[in-house]
């Protein structure tokens, strides 16, 4: 390991598989997807800076969007000049500052060794005996991805990092970094690490991703029944700081959910304000529900989304066996105990459509089920045998 990257200790298993992919001499192309704060970017440049001084590699490429935050325009060198180049080096400042002298890092970018490339003027250019990083992927159409992908030559690593749910663009379904996680999966030689939530280390990241959840929450689109839930919620518990509504009568018709304690709706509270929107004996909630004529459930909004599951779900028990609920690229990955996993899953894949409908209305976000065999029930059968 380098001299940097030997003062970074990884604190997350996420982050031991980040590290064990960006040093392998297997892959040639890596992709780190995930959450801010979970590491990408640091580990990226540090493995980066750490291979040039060891010469394994000529060149650092590092090739990062820079988007307005008003507009959500992405700007070129050429619009924004030598303020394009004094962001880059505050980007790089920000990164390195605990791990290694500024002026050392001036002096590789003086002699050539870190470069900073706009993500528009990659055509035409081949990039020889260099790493390419480029961050920040959601950022940046597909085909701009596939670009720098294209300029690797010989003797180069390409590693890729961004995040395809909390801080891609809103209304883009299709960003960088979506499209270019799925084309790696399976790719010969590329490595894809999800990262989630429990790999988030940086302090005050992971209120900043739960704020912007809710911020997302509170912005999204009502319908007629949502909005009519809501203004009843603000008559019945004015002083409940609903966050937003979700109705989802169509895909429990749609996927055949007849149990009885499937709410119609789900109204999502601020955490704190559950009690106030629920009642002392529930009689709030419950003037709600009889003014809308929906059955509801409210849940308070926290980074654990095993209570939305258990709030919706057909089954009443099964979030006493879902072992870990936390995202993998564009999706919520809830991993369940083997032995109740088709009950999750339900008949023809329902249970799991229903809720991928939900989070996908919700978040934006589909979900996906893992089998996870426990080691005490793996150490069980091979007894039995």
């Amino acid at each position: 390991m380098g001299a940097l990257l030997e003062k970074l200790k990884p604190m997350s298993k996420g982050q031991e598989e980040m590290l064990q992919a960006l040093k392998s001499d297997e892959y040639e192309i890596v992709g780190l997807f995930g959450p801010t704060g979970s590491g990408k970017s640091l580990f990226s440049v540090l493995y980066g800076i750490d291979a040039i001084l060891e010469e394994k590699y000529k060149k650092l490429i590092i090739s990062r969007p820079v988007v307005d935050v008003v507009t959500g325009k992405e700007l070129t060198a050429q619009e924004l000049g030598e303020q394009f180049y004094e962001i880059a080096f505050a980007y790089l400042r920000d990164i390195l500052s605990e791990f290694i002298e500024w002026n050392k890092v001036e002096e590789l970018i003086k002699e050539g060794k870190i470069i900073f490339a706009d993500t528009h003027y990659l055509r035409g250019r081949t990039f020889d005996d260099a790493i390419i990083f480029l961050d920040d992927a959601q950022n940046i159409p597909p085909e701009s991805s596939v670009e720098i992908l294209m300029r690797i030559g010989r003797n180069s690593k390409f590693v890729i990092a961004g995040d395809p749910v909390f801080q891609k663009p809103h209304g883009v379904e299709r960003d960088g970094a979506t499209v270019m996680r799925e084309v790696l999966i399976g790719e010969e030689n590329a490595k894809v690490v999800d990262l989630g939530l429990k790999d988030i280390v940086r302090p005050g990241a992971r209120r900043g991703i739960r704020l912007l959840i809710e911020m997302r929450m509170r912005n999204r689109p009502l319908n007629e029944i949502e909005k009519r839930i809501l203004d009843a919620a603000r008559i019945y518990a004015p002083d409940a700081d609903v966050i937003t509504v979700v109705e989802f009568v169509d895909a429990k018709k749609q996927f055949e959910i007849t149990a009885e304690h499937v709410p119609d709706a789900l109204i999502i509270v601020k955490e704190g304000y559950l009690g106030r929107l629920v009642g002392k004996g529930g009689e709030r909630i419950q003037k709600i529900e009889q003014d809308t004529e929906m059955r509801l459930r409210a849940v308070e909004l926290t980074l654990d989304f095993t209570n939305i599951i258990r709030a919706v779900h057909p089954v009443s028990w099964i979030y006493k066996h879902v072992l870990d609920a936390d995202f993998e690229g564009p999706y919520l990955a809830v991993k369940v105990r083997s032995n109740e996993f088709g009950a999750f899953v339900g008949q023809r894949g329902f249970h799991v459509k229903f809720l991928d409908a939900v989070f996908r209305k919700l978040l934006g976000v589909g979900v996906k089920a893992y089998e996870v065999i426990e080691e005490e029930e793996t150490g069980r059968r091979k007894k039995r045998r």
